[in-house]
């Protein structure tokens, strides 16, 4: 079973996969990162995230191109391709249809008539869905933010257990005197189109620099630049009909494109550590004109 300094070494290759899935993410380069050999790199990646790293850097490639397609409909298929890293028309489409068993066009056309999310296969997110979707949207606000430093953990899947992890992450800050700071968490996967359980969610707390002691936790920086703002508060459960809708809604009608960088969400209030599970934050989608 790989040990902590093994995970925070694959951490470091993943958080250059998702800082940039356009630039050179072969084999080679993410084991440099990590500081391993390529075949010791293969073997810990593979037991610490559950698929092999050539299959990930597709599959994240492709789920991102996959949501351009849906939320950006006047960028050229040329386009998004180039953007999520593919350097052909041909071998994005033959990857693209071996996933999604649809061509890009038809991706577009189809999802862009779809109503039911991956994520309304669950009853109680199904019932949020039902409260939540027909609301207005709050009123956007556009600021440029900061690059943030920030300690982290990983968790696969979205569903009350990431409360443990945020439990961890709790009391690794008070441990090291960060329980003040702000609380952020991380959305690398877009739930209108990813199934829960292969959702990839990071919880953070902002910290000043970089970790000296990494392990179990792990720091990296988030990029800022250009973020569109949405403030929200509710329950568990009735975030993920939020952020459908402005991935639905209000992204295509903005006259933006949503980036590469991942969205996140700055908690005043945390549903996983809130005894009521109830929210309040701020959600930060990152968006260009490009």
């Amino acid at each position: 079973m790989p040990n902590y300094q093994q995970t925070s070494r694959v951490n470091d290759a993943l958080q250059y996969i998702h800082s940039d899935i356009n630039r050179n993410l072969t084999a080679a380069t993410l084991a440099a990162q990590a500081r391993y050999s390529q075949q010791h790199f293969h073997r810990l990646f593979h037991a610490i995230v559950g698929e092999p790293v050539n299959q990930y850097v597709r599959r994240i490639r492709l789920e991102s191109a996959a949501n351009h397609l849906m939320f950006n409909p006047q960028q050229a298929i040329i386009e998004i391709a180039t953007k999520c890293g593919f350097h052909s028309l041909s071998s994005f489409s033959q990857a693209f249809k071996k996933q999604f068993f649809v061509s890009p066009g038809q991706w577009r056309t189809l999802k862009g008539n779809s109503t039911s999310p991956p994520y309304l296969q669950d009853p109680e997110l199904a019932g949020a869905y039902q409260r939540i979707y027909s609301k207005e949207l709050p009123a956007v606000q556009f600021v440029h933010l900061p690059d943030r430093h920030i300690a982290y953990i990983r968790h696969l899947g979205y569903g009350r257990g990431i409360k443990k992890t945020w439990q961890l992450l709790q009391a690794w800050a008070i441990a090291e005197g960060y329980q003040h700071n702000n609380q952020l968490g991380l959305h690398h996967s877009n739930p209108t189109q990813t199934p829960l359980a292969q959702c990839r969610y990071v919880a953070c707390i902002e910290i000043d620099g970089p970790l000296n002691k990494r392990g179990l936790v792990n720091s990296t920086v988030i990029p800022g630049g250009l973020h569109a703002r949405f403030d929200f508060s509710g329950k568990y459960g009735e975030l993920f009909p939020c952020i459908s809708k402005i991935l639905q809604q209000w992204l295509p009608d903005s006259g933006l494109v949503a980036s590469t960088t991942p969205a996140f969400a700055l908690y005043q209030q945390n549903q996983f550590l809130s005894k009521d599970e109830k929210y309040q934050l701020s959600f930060f989608l990152p968006v260009s004109f490009y």
